[in-house]
């Protein structure tokens, strides 16, 4: 692959290249000088935009989060702004070539407890994902727990579906906990 020599700034071009290389290849095994390469930008350059390849992750995560998050909250609405959109929603990201899991997941996998920020933007992913479901509930007292346990089962089925040769049954069992909480949130 060329490095990027389009107009972006040279952030911009650092950024995509480690949003594309991190999530398809992972931290650890995308080197700051693979960065450099896919960048296009000099080394002093990258030092300059990012102190340190820490702090890359870090951007890398925030910016994943804004992209995903608005991706999520749009496939939601146009499948239906109900808790049965979740199904849909997600084949349609599984069905993405480039499907590599949960970039906030992956990234904890890899790093854990060494790079504290990583635990910290993947809390804050994951309760941005729980109040974006928990919109599609009807207002209830059990709102919060259900959008709690739907959570669960999404992020269980982004699991499956990263290893399983197909993700029809991880979508299958979401659907199936999909219709359990609408059926114990129904009025009797």
């Amino acid at each position: 692959m060329t490095p990027s020599t389009d107009a972006a700034t040279p952030r911009a071009r650092i950024l995509r290249a480690a949003h594309d290389l991190f999530y398809r290849d992972g931290v650890r095994a995308t080197g700051v000088d693979r960065l450099i390469a896919e960048s296009g930008v000099a080394k002093l350059t990258f030092y300059r935009q990012f102190e340190s390849k820490d702090a890359l992750v870090l951007a890398f995560l925030e910016h994943r989060h804004a992209r995903w998050m608005a991706w999520f909250t749009d496939a939601l609405e146009r499948h239906g702004g109900t808790p049965a959109a979740l199904v849909p929603a997600l084949r349609e990201w599984f069905a993405d070539a480039g499907f590599r899991g949960c970039a906030f997941l992956n990234s904890v996998g890899e790093l854990g407890p060494a790079l504290p920020g990583v635990l910290e933007a993947t809390r804050r992913h994951k309760a941005d994902m729980t109040a974006a479901i928990a919109r599609l509930l009807p207002p209830a007292a059990g709102r919060a727990r259900q959008a709690r346990a739907l959570a669960l089962a999404v992020d269980g089925a982004i699991v499956q579906a990263q290893f399983q040769e197909s993700p029809d049954a991880a979508l299958e069992s979401l659907a199936v906990v999909t219709k359990a909480l609408r059926s114990a949130a129904a009025p009797r």
